[in-house]
């Protein structure tokens, strides 16, 4: 979306497993008091100061008819109760990290995308023999030089014997270089005698030019990649180059979203009362583009049954819940929740919008692997923010990839904030700023659709020329280095 004209709100509208699974049982340990101490709605039910234009469940976009509005002063409860922002998104990165991850041998040609489990070492040297960097001539000793018969050295032909001193053959890219030669001169700086008998060089001749010798890229045992770089089009070339015919990737984490809401339509115009779903449509492949492998995307509606059933059964890495976070007559993921004797992690987290978002660690359950869940708000902002904040850290470390260095960026124009909490922004890029977006409220998807990223605007706003932590949007990275990520050594 960079150097588009979008309207712009100008006003402001390596694992380290042990001190992982420590982290996450302290803070897991943190919420659990404050769970017993707190009681289980007083961050979204509706209660003044919660936010209820972020938990509706209308996925198009609109709050329940009648549902109350913020107030201007939150209850202490429910302060200390919803975890913060930057804590929500390290606690979920630390669950992500401590669990172990499936790794899998694949072909080259099946490991685009996927994330290195281990690094990737030299198994030769490359170039494993002496080779010619250009198409020309072959020479041992000062010139001029004698010409060895009419053929020419080509690619792919085995050891030819030692070139004798004062003699010159033709030779291709990419030639194994004869034993006792000391240059390559190229075609376009020689020429012949007229009988072709003898070879004159036409500028200097350096001993070793437009040669690369043996293991002038790596040697053999060379580390060339750590795990957690992302196999590229590039990466697969060099594992080949390296003599790979297979490599051990991270399998991409198994997501499967379920749908809640009985007023959603999947096509035509809304009516009677009913909307269109926003989120069947967008959570899927946005889940893919951080990297996950989405299962299903099933609609469920608003029947507790039927998640109680998909919860027990779902062998998915990490489900995604949308809409049904609060604690509304048809809000089941907590009542669900409990009846499957889950673990809730974070139960409400201080960012607007997306503040009735939740993470939940499945029960165990026969052969099923350890599960996690990640409930989003059912207004579309809302749910994005809760993507970004939960599912993204967490699909990273599922997926062996490695976190991005946050950046940080100077925006426009003054921001307005939340009095206590954090606040998410849809910004595009213009130079070295950032410029905030309209439509950026929780029900609003106008702003993210036209957005480079979002901006982490901090509790009470963000005066213009205030520099503010960006979070890229997955299809979108930018940084203002030029440097857009890779791995290096």
């Amino acid at each position: 979306m960079n150097g588009q004209d979008h309207e712009v709100d100008a006003v402001g509208k390596g694992h380290q497993d042990e001190e992982d699974a420590d982290g996450v049982e302290e803070a897991i340990a943190l919420v659990g008091r404050r769970t017993r101490e707190e009681p289980a709605s007083a961050a979204c039910s509706g209660a003044p100061g919660s936010d209820a234009t972020d938990s509706g469940n209308p996925a198009s976009g609109t709050p329940f008819p009648g549902a109350p509005r913020p107030g201007p002063a939150r209850t202490e409860a429910t302060r200390h109760r919803a975890t913060s922002w930057p804590d929500a998104r390290a606690l979920a990165a630390r669950i992500g990290r401590a669990t172990p991850p499936r790794t899998r041998r694949v072909p080259l040609d099946q490991a685009l995308g996927q994330s290195l489990a281990e690094p990737l070492t030299a198994l030769c040297d490359l170039p494993s023999f002496d080779t010619s960097a250009m198409d020309g001539w072959v020479v041992a000793g000062p010139g001029p030089w004698s010409v060895q018969g009419e053929g020419s050295i080509l690619a792919g032909h085995g050891e030819t014997p030692p070139l004798p001193d004062g003699a010159a053959v033709r030779i291709a890219t990419g030639a194994r270089v004869p034993p006792e030669a000391t240059a390559v001169i190229r075609s376009e700086h020689s020429r012949t005698a007229a009988d072709k008998s003898r070879l004159y060089a036409e500028r200097e001749v350096i001993p070793g030019q437009d040669i690369r010798p043996r293991g002038q890229e790596c040697r053999s045992g060379d580390q060339l990649l750590p795990a957690t770089c992302l196999v590229t089009p590039a990466v697969l070339g060099l594992a080949a180059a390296a003599g790979y015919d297979e490599l051990l990737t991270v399998a991409r984490p198994r997501v499967e979203v379920l749908v809640l809401g009985d007023e959603l339509l999947t096509a035509g115009l809304p009516h009677e009362g009913l909307i269109r779903d926003a989120l069947g449509p967008m959570i899927g492949p946005w889940l893919r583009a951080l990297g996950a492998d989405v299962m299903e995307t099933r609609r469920l509606g608003d029947d507790a049954d039927a998640l109680h059933h998909a919860l027990a059964t779902s062998d998915a890495d990490l489900l995604i819940t949308t809409g049904g976070t609060a604690a509304g007559p048809v809000d089941h993921v907590h009542p669900v929740l409990r009846k499957a004797g889950a673990e809730l992690l974070v139960d409400g987290v201080a960012v607007r919008p997306g503040h009735p978002m939740l993470l939940a660690a499945l029960a165990p359950s026969g052969d099923l692997p350890a599960r996690h869940l990640v409930g989003l708000p059912g207004n579309p902002l809302a749910a994005v923010s809760g993507l970004l904040t939960l599912a993204e850290p967490l699909l990273r470390e599922l997926a062996g990839k490695q976190n991005p260095l946050p950046y940080h960026l100077p925006v426009r124009d003054e921001v307005h904030g939340h009095p206590y909490d954090t606040r998410l922004v849809p910004i595009v890029h213009r130079d070295d700023r950032i410029v905030p977006l309209h439509y950026n409220g929780p029900a609003m998807l106008r702003g993210i659709a036209a957005a480079d990223g979002l901006a982490v605007v901090p509790p009470g706003g963000a005066r213009a020329g205030a520099v503010l932590e960006v979070i890229d949007l997955p299809w979108t990275p930018w940084s203002p280095s030029g440097d857009e990520g890779g791995c290096f050594t």
